[in-house]
């Protein structure tokens, strides 16, 4: 998600803090987890840590490490740590150990819980306007990341980087790309692999060129369409505060969604690649009874194809957990995973 920053408490949770720390100490490799044969066997999950301070040591801060289990215990199989790798690297484009070692004691509470981790390398600011910035950083930062990695943790996935576009075209993500798949597979010959398509309205699947003898990349997309109505009454933009309230929810509605869909599957199905639908949500000031369609539509479409799919997100804004109360939207959780019958 680019469209926005989010806003939080500023809120400082000692005992989550002090849980980081400790588990910083430990050493574990993930020994003893087996990989999935099925590389799309992600299932449901949702978006966390973009926004919070736990990379800077855990000032503001609201995500707390048990929030894992209650992720767990709502259904969801997987989490999709949106991780902002460029802010943490130095000149040379080091990235800084103290993070790392964060980012480590996050993986292995995720992986505590029986979640499969996704490490998403979110800087699609730095990316949609400088290539050749981005290009660089990218992939100092996945030869740095795929080192580290090689060898432990079998089941976490690496999302090589959140919406590529604004400057990029096909071509030029394409090419940066498959540097970077190639810097991965060096030391991570087996390891899960994300792939997104250009994100523009269009969804230029088609365009997507990936390695033919690599069956293990899963390609992602992004959902917000249409934008007026998942974005609408947003703080952050002029056009979009001023919009609303909007309804979703019509024949033409479920159907403009359904064909974009329909164009994902017919690429999936002809590549026999699977799909990984990493991001949609609605803003929460869209009229609830929508909101809860839009939400419902989608997840269940791609249950139905059998993609992967994570909300966005878990706090902040887009919010499916209420972080002053400590509990989830019941509406919101509703819509994603339906009580079973």
């Amino acid at each position: 998600m680019t469209a926005h920053r989010a806003r939080w408490s500023r809120s400082f949770n000692l005992a989550a803090a002090a849980f980081v720390f400790a588990s910083l100490c430990s050493d574990a490799h993930g020994a003893g987890q087996v990989v999935p044969r099925d590389a799309a066997r992600l299932g449901r999950g949702i978006n966390i840590l973009g926004y919070d301070g736990i990379w800077e040591g855990g000032q503001n801060a609201p995500f707390r490490l048990d929030n894992l289990t209650a992720i767990r215990k709502a259904g969801f199989a997987h989490v999709r740590i949106n991780f902002f790798g460029f802010k943490f690297m130095d000149r040379g484009n080091v990235l800084d150990e103290a993070v790392l070692r964060r980012l480590d004691a996050v993986i292995e509470e995720i992986l505590a819980r029986n979640l499969v981790p996704i490490v998403d390398e979110h800087d699609t600011h730095v990316c949609q306007r400088d290539v050749s910035e981005c290009g660089e950083k990218l992939r100092a930062f996945w030869r740095q990341i795929a080192e580290r990695y090689a060898g432990r943790y079998p089941r976490l996935v690496f999302e090589v980087l959140n919406e590529p576009g604004g400057q990029m075209t096909s071509a030029s993500w394409n090419s940066l790309l498959n540097d970077c798949i190639g810097i991965i597979r060096r030391t991570n010959p087996e390891r899960r692999v994300i792939a997104a398509v250009l994100n523009t309205d269009e969804i230029p699947i088609d365009d997507l060129a990936l390695p033919a003898d690599d069956r293990n990349l899963i390609v992602t997309f992004h959902y917000y369409a249409p934008i007026r109505f998942t974005h609408q009454g947003a703080p952050w933009s002029e056009t979009f505060a001023r919009i609303g309230p909007l309804d979703w929810g019509s024949p033409d509605d479920e159907a403009k969604a359904a064909a974009d869909f329909e164009k994902v599957s017919r690429w999936s199905e002809r590549e026999k690649r699977p799909i990984y639908l990493g991001e949609f949500g609605v803003y929460e000031r869209a009229p609830s009874e929508s909101l809860q369609r839009y939400l419902s539509f989608v997840a269940r479409s791609a249950d139905r194809r059998g993609w992967a799919w994570a909300y966005w997100q878990f706090d902040h804004d887009f919010a499916a957990f209420d972080s002053a109360r400590q509990a989830w939207k019941p509406d919101i959780l509703r819509a994603l995973i339906p009580p079973a019958r």
